[in-house]
């Protein structure tokens, strides 16, 4: 199973995704998603925030006393640099398929929507649950 970007919609879409969905059609990179988060707007814009430059990460040396002998891969952690994130519109033309995050019914029966994007804004979308 592959990661997944987190999406939530203030454009008015049927009940089930007026709620945190996610997505694995966003990327292409073969990974399913990036963990993203975006937003549609009640316009209909895609927007997804850019968090770039909000921290750097340091690497703990054996000299540190936080170092861990026994967790090496561990010895890294993300520190803030103050700057804050942006967020801008997702000038995506593609399809792309949503659904809940939370679902207690069968996966069969799991809600999906597909929608349609042309640089960034929503054209039409069409539900997708079951097929």
């Amino acid at each position: 199973m592959g990661m997944f970007d987190y999406f939530k919609s203030s454009y008015p879409l049927p009940e089930a995704f007026m709620v945190e969905c996610q997505t694995k059609d966003i990327e292409d990179f073969g990974i399913g998603g990036s963990l993203s988060h975006l937003w549609l707007d009640p316009a209909g814009y895609l927007w997804v925030g850019n968090y770039t430059g909000t921290s750097t990460l340091e690497f703990i040396e054996e000299d540190d006393p936080r170092y861990s002998t026994k967790f090496k891969w561990a010895n890294h952690k993300w520190v803030p640099t103050g700057k804050h994130g942006k967020w801008g519109v997702h000038t995506l033309t593609k399809y792309v398929e949503i659904y809940p995050s939370q679902w207690d019914g069968k996966w069969e029966d799991w809600p999906r929507l597909r929608l349609h994007f042309k640089s960034g804004k929503l054209q039409d979308w069409e539900e997708a649950t079951g097929g």
